[in-house]
């Protein structure tokens, strides 16, 4: 039977794919004018291809491809055909975009100042990696590794990306024989990794509200119905009253303050609401608990 898909479904899919292409242009504009050009390497399947365009002069776009097809291809079963079709798509936005820059855009930028060259072009390849991240897709390579690590363990995805791609920023001495431009591009690999983690954990940020109201039934079903977010109900009492009250918990994301608010302020100006930010929610319409169970530590 075939699920029924809503306008919200519709409306979400393609919100990911637009902020999908935002990222690759973004990655596309720090790889391709700012890294590229100053043969300073980034990590991943990019700094493969660019350590092969150095070496071989094959052009980045199509061994980039060529070796994002063999991963995801790879990757299916694990990750599902969900996130690998918005890879596919990132991937390929990814290509034709860097394609577009190598082909037209000549300008040396910062030719004499390499370091600002590696921090700029790191600020884009890391906003767009973590944007892709966000949205459910990614720019293939050792985001593919990183995506499935995270998906069973509770570990930073620009983390595992650092790691992974040490060795990459290393072997590029092989081909430009210049420790500075190796040094460059661990600069590139610092600074991509923490732009990954601030643009993801904004995304993922949560607040909680307290809310006391006479109106609290009214208030729960329109933060059910419009956020599509649950409330519960607390059974309180106000210490200097006396008074019996009830109060609503509400679990949501840091975007939907500003409607849970409108929503409060139409309904009960006079409500007394508590707002908090939380280190992590986990559950249903959150993330997911990342532990290791005792069937998974047995087979090891």
């Amino acid at each position: 039977m075939t699920p029924n898909i809503t306008k919200a479904d519709i409306g979400k899919e393609l919100r990911d794919y637009t902020m999908i292409t935002i990222a690759m242009v973004s990655y596309a504009i720090g790889w391709g004018i700012f890294l590229l050009p100053n043969n300073i390497t980034t990590g991943g399947v990019a700094g493969v291809s660019s350590i092969l365009f150095w070496a071989t002069g094959i052009p980045v776009q199509a061994s980039y491809f060529v070796i994002n097809g063999a991963l995801l291809a790879a990757a299916l079963r694990i990750l599902g055909w969900r996130f690998c079709v918005k890879t596919v798509f990132a991937v390929t936005v990814l290509t034709l975009s860097i394609g577009v820059v190598s082909s037209h855009y000549h300008a040396h930028l910062l030719a004499d100042q390499p370091f600002m060259a590696a921090i700029i072009g790191a600020v884009f390849c890391g906003c767009g990696v973590g944007l892709g991240l966000s949205s459910n897709g990614s720019t293939g390579g050792t985001d593919i590794i990183a995506a499935i690590i995270n998906k069973y363990r509770d570990v930073s995805l620009g983390r595992v990306i650092l790691i992974c791609d040490v060795v990459i920023i290393s072997s590029s001495w092989l081909v430009l024989h210049d420790w500075e431009k190796v040094i460059y591009g661990y600069v590139v690999l610092y600074v991509t990794a923490f732009c990954i983690d601030q643009v993801v954990e904004s995304a993922r940020r949560s607040v909680q509200f307290f809310i006391i109201s006479d109106k609290y039934q009214e208030i729960g079903e329109r933060i059910n119905r419009e956020p599509h977010r649950g409330c519960t109900v607390v059974d309180a009492q106000g210490f200097y009253s006396g008074k019996d009250v009830k109060m609503l918990f509400v679990l949501a994301k840091r975007r939907q303050s500003d409607l849970i608010f409108r929503i409060i302020n139409e309904v009960d100006p006079h409500a007394f609401v508590s707002q908090s930010a939380v280190i992590g929610v986990y559950g249903e319409g959150f993330d997911h608990f990342k532990v290791r169970t005792k069937k998974a530590k047995a087979s090891e």
